[in-house]
C-alpha cells in the first residue's frame, strides 16, 4: 500500500510482519545483497526492477554492514532455489533471519512508472497473512500515517557505529590467501552509514583507516593526527545531518588536510562548501548511470544510490562542478579550486556495479601523498611537534 492509497497485491515471503518505509526502486541486475546490506538503505522499501532477484542466494560475504536496516524487498518473481558455489543460504531465509519481509507476484514495472510520475512516497508491506482482511488494511493505513517523510530525517546516528575503530581488510579476492599490506598514510573516515568495501578500497591503497562515530567534534578527528579525512555515505536527508555536521566538516575544511566525500558525504560536502541540498523526484539507484567527468571528458557507468542531490544554485566561486548526470544533468562531484578537497556523488566502490569511478580513490590517495610531501614531513609528526 502506497501514502497515496494505491494498492498492490502479492505473495508473501521473506519475515512474516508488516513494515513501512520510503518506496524506492533499484535497477541493478546483480548485488541483490550488497543493496540490501548497503546503509543507505535504511528505511526505505526496494523495488528491484530485474525480475530474477535471489537465484544464487546469500552468504556472510557479499554484505556491506553487519546489520540491514532496509524496510523490506519487492520482486516481480518469487526467488527460485539457490544455485550457485558461494550460497551458504537461500534470500527467503535470508531475510527471516534479519526480519525484513518480502513481496512477489507485483506488476514492479506498474509500480516503478507510478514512483516516477508522482515521486517517492512512503509505503508499507504487509506480509505473513494468508488472507488480508479489513482490518489489516486499516493497520497499514495507521502505520502509514505514522511514518515520517525522508525529508528532513537524519538517519545517520542510527547506522553509525557507536564507538571508533580500525578497519584493516583488503578487497575481496577469490583466493584464501591472506594478503598482508603495508600502512603508508592514516586516513579518519567518518561513518553516517559507511558500505564495507569503501573501506576496502581505502585499506586496499595502503591506508589505515580508523572509523569515528558521524558525531565525532572535529578536535577529537584531530587527535587522531590523520593525513586525510573521508566522509562517508549513509541514509537520510544532508540538512538534517548537516545540524550537528556541517560545523564540524567546516573545521576539517579549515585544517587544510586532504579530504574526500562519497555520496552522503559529497552532499555534507556540499552544504560545508557553501551549497545547498533538494530533495529529488525518486532519486537514483542502479548500476548502470552515466556520469560525465568535466575535467576529462570521459563517461563513466557509475553505481548510484540517492535521493537527494547538490543544487546547483548557490554554488560558491571557488567550488567546480567536475562530475554531471548524464540522465537529468543533475551535480555528480564537486572540488575545491585551491584546497585539497573533492566528492562524488555516485559509488566509485562499487559493490554492485562497475569500477569505472574507481580511479577516486587513487587521486584521494594521491592527495595525501602530495601533501606530506609537500610539508616536507607528515601530518602526525606536525602535530606531535605543535
Amino acid at each position: 500500500m502506497l501514502a497515496d492509497g494505491t494498492v498492490f497485491w502479492g505473495e508473501g515471503y521473506g519475515a512474516e510482519t508488516m513494515s513501512a518505509g520510503e518506496l524506492c526502486f533499484n535497477t541493478a541486475m546483480t548485488g541483490y545483497q550488497e543493496i540490501l546490506t548497503d546503509p543507505s538503505y535504511t528505511g526505505q522499501i526496494i523495488t528491484f526492477t530485474f525480475p530474477h532477484i535471489g537465484n544464487v542466494g546469500c552468504n556472510s560475504e557479499d554484505i556491506e554492514s553487519t546489520t540491514p536496516r532496509c524496510a523490506g524487498l519487492i520482486t516481480r518473481e518469487r526467488p527460485t532455489a539457490a544455485s550457485n558455489f558461494r550460497s551458504e543460504t537461500s534470500l527467503d531465509e535470508w531475510l527471516k533471519k534479519h526480519g525484513i519481509p518480502a513481496i512477489c507476484g507485483i506488476d514492479t514495472r506498474a509500480l516503478v512508472k507510478h514512483l516516477r510520475r508522482h515521486g517517492a512516497q512512503n509505503g508499507v508491506i504487509v506480509s505473513g497473512q494468508r488472507t488480508v482482511d479489513g482490518g489489516q488494511i486499516e493497520a497499514a493505513r495507521t502505520l502509514l500515517a505514522k511514518t515520517p517523510s525522508m525529508k528532513g530525517l537524519d538517519l545517520a546516528k542510527q547506522v553509525s557505529t557507536i564507538k571508533e575503530y580500525e578497519w584493516t581488510s583488503p578487497l575481496w579476492t577469490l583466493s584464501t590467501v591472506h594478503r598482508p599490506l603495508s600502512t603508508s598514510y592514516h586516513v579518519v573516515a567518518i561513518d553516517y552509514g559507511i558500505k564495507h568495501n569503501i573501506l576496502r578500497h581505502l585499506a586496499e591503497r595502503g591506508c589505515k583507516v580508523t572509523v569515528v562515530p558521524a558525531d565525532t567534534r572535529a578536535e577529537e578527528i584531530l587527535k587522531l593526527r590523520p593525513d586525510g579525512i573521508f566522509l562517508s555515505n549513509g541514509p537520510g536527508d544532508p540538512a538534517a545531518t548537516g545540524k550537528y555536521a556541517i560545523a564540524e566538516i567546516r573545521k576539517l575544511i579549515d585544517s587544510e588536510l586532504p579530504i574526500f566525500g562519497i555520496c552522503l558525504g559529497h552532499q555534507l560536502l556540499g552544504i560545508a562548501l557553501g551549497g545547498k541540498t533538494e530533495k529529488m523526484q525518486q532519486g537514483h539507484r542502479g548500476a548502470n548511470h552515466p556520469v560525465k567527468n568535466l575535467i576529462t571528458g570521459n563517461v563513466e557507468i557509475t553505481s548510484q544510490n540517492h535521493g537527494f542531490a547538490v543544487s546547483k544554485d548557490g554554488l560558491p566561486e571557488d567550488v567546480e562542478i567536475t562530475h554531471i548526470s548524464l540522465f537529468d544533468g543533475t551535480i555528480q562531484g564537486l572540488r575545491h579550486k585551491v584546497r585539497p578537497i573533492f566528492c562524488v556523488q555516485g559509488h566509485p566502490e562499487a559493490s554492485p556495479g562497475p569500477h569505472d569511478s574507481g580511479y577516486l580513490f587513487d587521486e584521494f590517495v594521491g592527495l595525501v601523498k602530495n601533501r606530506i610531501q609537500d610539508s616536507g614531513f607528515r601530518i602526525q609528526e606536525k602535530a606531535s611537534a605543535s
